[in-house]
């Protein structure tokens, strides 16, 4: 049997960690001791791997509690085929992020002489791609990644004050 410590230790994770796990229904301890020590066997333990392997594999944690209490493998296949085409759409979305920029460096007097304004950046994306959804969740990414460079990114386009404040705030829900 091992202790909270002693088990965040050997899967290289931390204690908080696995006290999260525990909180969130996904990892219980075998037993307690009168202390109130935790205690994890080698059940535990096993769960805990799948945990990992799961969260490797980019899964969101109610779907990790989904698969691990599945009741059948139909379950399973659903999950990771979600999370496939999860992963699909993400992929898809930074190709077209790399097309707008590889457009970008191939005129860079846009950028130099503040040549690209709010249509033309929008005509941009919509070059390289983009719907109107994935030009959302480009700016979902830009605000939660680096909010401040954002905010100088949309006033670098001239766009007013108020449609910045609108784009960050929707960026941000």
């Amino acid at each position: 049997m091992l202790t909270v410590s002693q088990l965040a230790r050997k899967c290289q994770i931390s204690r908080t960690t696995l006290l999260y796990y525990e909180r969130i229904g996904l990892l219980n301890p075998a037993s307690r001791s009168e202390n109130g020590y935790r205690w994890y066997g080698d059940t535990e333990l096993k769960r805990l791997e799948s945990i990992m392997a799961y969260r490797s594999y980019g899964l969101p944690m109610r779907s990790i509690g989904e698969l691990l209490d599945r009741k059948d493998n139909r379950d399973q296949e659903r999950i990771l085929r979600d999370q496939f085409a999860a992963l699909e759409n993400e992929i898809q979305t930074l190709r077209q992020q790399q097309k707008a920029i590889v457009m970008l460096l191939e005129n860079p007097a846009l950028l130099e002489q503040n040549m690209v304004n709010k249509e033309r950046w929008v005509e941009i994306m919509r070059a390289a791609g983009f719907s109107e959804d994935d030009m959302k969740s480009w700016h979902k990414q830009f605000e939660k990644m680096e909010p401040e460079a954002h905010q100088e990114f949309l006033e670098s386009l001239s766009i007013e004050k108020e449609e910045i404040k609108d784009i960050r705030k929707w960026s941000r829900d």
